[in-house]
């Protein structure tokens, strides 16, 4: 199963291809640009892995939530190549990446995600290391940060942007439930590696049926944001 991943939903703009199980990603630091940047990444990670879309099985794609910006090309690109080229796509949520990333940088098992939201929210959700993989143990929200607490009484990895942004709060609601903090942003190689685990078990769609995840309505936006 070979695969073409992408992100772009954050100011991490990520490309990977996994190509029989190995792994090439590229992936930029950028506030704005994503548009622009994330195709001639796509192409850069297939020249480096000296494949070509005719190699790719299916493609992958960073589904949310994020900036509502970022989340619209990511799912905008991903359809316009799985429709040139007639392949499934897997969704993938940029929560289960960032913990995805705790289990594979940090070893971490149990995962408390909260992203910055903007507009004084997080994005948040607690996910577990099962099989090596990030496993979610609740139902990801848009929340205050002092409405997120800790799911039960053992240790948590707190990973995500949120982290740093209200950081105050959400240490003193976890108290001494922490093990370790890391501001860990979703990468295309966490996702291809959801993703390669969704496909085994038969979890592609359509590209007709790709849809962003915003877990809220209204349009959050920052200086900076793409």
């Amino acid at each position: 199963m070979n695969i073409l991943a992408l992100d772009t939903c954050t100011e991490m703009c990520s490309a990977a291809v996994m190509i029989n199980g190995k792994i090439f990603e590229r992936s930029e630091l950028t506030q704005r640009g994503h548009s622009e940047k994330i195709l001639g990444m796509l192409d850069a990670v297939m020249a480096e892995a000296k494949c070509t879309l005719a190699d790719i099985d299916v493609v992958a794609f960073g589904r949310g939530p994020g900036s509502f910006t970022g989340v619209r090309i990511g799912v905008g690109v991903a359809q316009g190549i799985a429709f040139a080229r007639q392949l499934p796509v897997i969704p993938v949520s940029t929560m289960a990446a960032v913990a995805q990333l705790a289990i594979d940088n940090h070893a971490a098992t149990r995962i408390a995600v909260a992203m910055d939201a903007r507009m004084g929210e997080v994005y948040a959700a607690h996910f577990v290391a099962e099989n090596g993989l990030a496993e979610k143990l609740d139902e990801e929200q848009v929340c205050a940060p002092d409405k997120f607490h800790p799911a039960d009484n053992a240790q948590w990895f707190a990973a995500g942007t949120g982290w740093d942004e209200y950081g105050v709060v959400l240490t003193q609601n976890f108290s001494q439930n922490i093990s370790d903090k890391q501001a860990l942003l979703p990468t295309a190689a966490a996702i291809a590696k959801l993703a390669f685990a969704a496909s085994q078990k038969g979890q592609t769609i359509s590209a007709e049926q790709a849809v962003p995840v915003y877990l809220r309505d209204n349009v959050a936006k920052k200086k900076g944001e793409q």
